[in-house]
């Protein structure tokens, strides 16, 4: 056998054919997120049935020279302001965690999302629209999104909207976008434009915060939002000697962080922060192929919180995490199970509505998740995260296992692919 090659080793073939079948569904990520252009010009109205998202935009993107794309993934000069309202398809016409992209424009309200209100406003206007909005709300809780790696501005705009609809939660939803090209070739500048809006991110949730009427902040971020979200927290906690209390919860989805990153972000942030929620899946590879990019450096999203360091660190530093391994969507990269999921957004959804700190540690958390996924491909299993004033508590540990080793698999086989 010396004169066989390493590609007609049995392993090293089916690391390669791993390779290709993680690049396939990159491209399928890629795909999906196609659209044509103008799909958030307002239509004339709705249909009966459908359901209206009216959220406030903050960006650092700049105008985009085309007037029907609205933003751009060029960064602008200064935070600017919009008002979009998303019509969602009557409940008989969609699949909760899906966004239902027009296939031409103007979409239709009874299949696709649309927009009904698509305006560029200035400070004052924004401001005027969130006292409004915040005083008709219960609780006056407000929900802060932020977008991860490859999101053009109607990717983010959409999917927030399909978030706050299946999350079932009055909220005032605001979208915190920055500057991505919406490109998978552009991870580079991705990373740098969200490194410039750490400054933008931090001045809106002051700004938030400040107003009288707001009841509590929490905020959610998915995967390359997760760094600008931690730089904004940790500024925050560096200036004030600690995050203003009004930020009572931080999900952080997916999350594209170097742990090391991460554990100092919130060492920074002092006592007095907000409770962290993970949601981590050691499947997801769109965070194994980031792995690879950043030296084989650990994703936080991707890390297993049963095994060592990571448990200790975990349960010393009060960080809760919910572990979707076992979730399955239509995500071929398992890298958005949180939002496709509609069980796991209407948790979420319900957690924050009851203000309640998600966690584990809670059996009635660990078991709403089993319960709502039982009977389908896979149940979810839960991590043993530690809330602050909870004791931990592992919820049906049969439906967790050990797949310690998987990401590591997966970066060896994008490996051997960029090697050819």
């Amino acid at each position: 056998m010396s004169g066989m090659s390493d590609a007609g080793h049995p392993r090293v073939g089916a690391t390669r054919r791993l390779a290709r079948g993680t690049l396939l569904a990159l491209l399928c990520g890629l795909a999906a997120c196609a659209s044509p252009r103008g799909t958030l010009l307002p239509v004339a109205e709705t249909v009966p049935g459908a359901t209206k998202v009216d959220m406030l935009v903050a960006t650092t993107r700049m105008r985009a020279e085309d007037p029907q794309e609205y933003f751009s993934g060029n960064r602008g000069p200064r935070l600017s302001f919009a008002e979009f309202i998303v019509s969602i398809p009557p409940e008989a016409s969609r699949k909760p965690g899906e966004v239902q992209w027009p296939q031409s424009t103007p979409g239709n309200p009874a299949t696709d999302f649309v927009t009904l209100k698509a305006d560029v406003i200035d400070r004052d206007q924004a401001t005027a629209w969130f006292r409004r909005t915040v005083r008709n709300v219960p609780k006056r809780r407000v929900l802060v999104f932020i977008h991860g790696f490859n999101n053009r501005f109607d990717d983010a705009v959409f999917r927030f909207a399909q978030i706050v609809h299946d999350a079932g939660t009055p909220v005032v939803p605001v979208l915190f976008t920055w500057p991505s090209r919406g490109s998978i070739l552009a991870y580079g500048y991705d990373r740098e434009s969200n490194t410039y809006s750490r400054n933008a991110l931090e001045t809106t949730l002051r700004t938030i915060a400040r107003d009288p009427d707001v009841g509590e902040i929490s905020i959610l971020a998915h995967s390359m939002g997760n760094l600008v979200t931690l730089e904004a927290l940790r500024q925050m906690g560096i200036r004030d000697g600690g995050v203003t209390p009004k930020i009572k919860n931080v999900l952080l989805a997916a999350p594209d962080v170097d742990v090391d990153l991460f554990r100092e972000a919130v060492l920074d942030m002092g006592k007095q922060r907000p409770s962290f929620t993970l949601f981590v899946s050691q499947d997801d590879r769109a965070l194994a192929v980031s792995r690879r990019l950043w030296g084989d450096a650990v994703r936080l999203g991707a890390i297993d919180p049963e095994q060592e360091p990571y448990r200790t660190g975990l349960e010393k530093s009060g960080i809760t995490v919910l572990n979707l391994s076992k979730l399955r969507t239509g995500d071929p990269l398992n890298h958005s199970k949180f939002a496709e999921s509609p069980e796991v957004v209407r948790m979420i959804g319900k957690e924050l509505a009851e203000g309640q700190t998600l966690t584990d540690s809670r059996v009635g958390v660990g078991d709403r998740i089993i319960q709502v996924t039982a009977g389908a491909a896979a149940a979810v299993g839960t991590a043993a995260g530690l809330a602050v004033s909870a004791p931990v508590a592992v919820i049906d540990p049969k439906t967790r296992e050990n797949l310690q080793g998987h990401v590591e698999n997966l970066g060896q086989a994008v490996a051997g692919t960029v090697d050819q």
